[in-house]
């Protein structure tokens, strides 16, 4: 699972963050300036980002979002048991512990992730695995060769045109596959990325579609992040081919106690912070 950690960066991954940080903006930016930034910001945060999560996402489990909801009770790509034998893409891989979870049900995943720091980790962890760096927009494979495609808050917040996203999935999956995808929620874009009650207010216009980004001094986009709405997303999927089948809205469990960005048990017991958008191809 991936998702933003705002705050300084570095030049190289491994590297100290340096001491100025990006600056946070809602501007209009292209598909070529977010995918850009999108592969610099997730090479130079990969490692800070596993070293904070790794132990909350393991090293070989499902989690569909930072509620903690795991796909082994979930069951939305399907029941485990079915799981076996099939061909399964997992977009915006990260270190690949979904694909991991998929592999000890006796699937066969590849892991597909924008990032080649991010991809090493998954090396770091375990090596045996299928890994491709691409492009959610360009997947490098052949017509209907997946049974099953899912991401875990993978490139779909990221992208400027998810629907090239979503018809590039719909190529590859076999007729009858799943896509199960999750995204911050679209409500959360009207309140403040804050984990405690100041993140509680509606400090923005929910219907307000600028993306979001860090730019450095140059104005060069660092971080970008495209919000779209609820009904966004459901045209989305129909105009990717998909006939959506489910949208879960996980509530926070009572055993989680931890802060994520602005995922808090807080917030998390009033307003919805992901969404989970199960679709299948006819």
């Amino acid at each position: 699972m991936s998702q933003e950690i705002h705050g300084t960066y570095s030049s190289e991954p491994g590297e100290p963050a340096e001491s100025a940080e990006p600056e946070a903006t809602r501007r209009a930016t292209d598909e070529a300036e977010s995918s850009r930034a999108s592969r610099g910001w997730w090479d130079r945060n990969a490692d800070e980002y596993q070293s904070d999560h790794g132990g909350f996402l393991g090293d070989d489990r499902f989690v569909w979002g930072p509620e903690g909801l795991d796909e082994a009770e979930a069951g939305l790509l399907g029941p485990a048991a079915s799981l076996k034998g099939l061909d399964v893409l997992e977009i915006g891989a990260g270190a690949a512990q979904c694909s991991r979870w998929l592999a000890a049900q006796g699937a066969r995943p590849v892991a597909l992730d924008l990032s080649h720091r991010q991809l090493q980790h998954a090396l770091r962890i375990s090596e045996g695995l299928p890994l491709v760096e691409a492009d959610a927009g360009r997947l490098p494979f052949r017509d209907a060769c997946f049974d099953l495609a899912c991401s875990a808050y993978g490139a779909v917040p990221f992208v400027a045109d998810p629907v090239r996203v979503f018809r590039e999935v719909h190529r590859v999956l076999r007729p009858g596959g799943r896509w199960v995808f999750s995204v911050t929620h679209p409500v959360r874009w009207a309140f403040p990325d804050e984990p405690g009650p100041e993140g509680l207010s509606v400090a923005a216009s929910y219907f307000d579609r600028v993306p979001y980004v860090e730019q450095d001094e140059a104005g060069n986009a660092v971080y970008v992040e495209h919000h779209r709405t609820l009904g966004d997303r459901v045209r989305d999927v129909v105009a990717g081919g998909f006939r959506l089948v489910d949208l879960v809205e996980p509530e926070w469990p009572a055993w989680n106690n931890q802060e994520w960005g602005g995922w808090s048990p807080l917030r998390g017991n009033l307003i919805p912070g992901t969404a989970i958008f199960v679709c299948e191809r006819d």
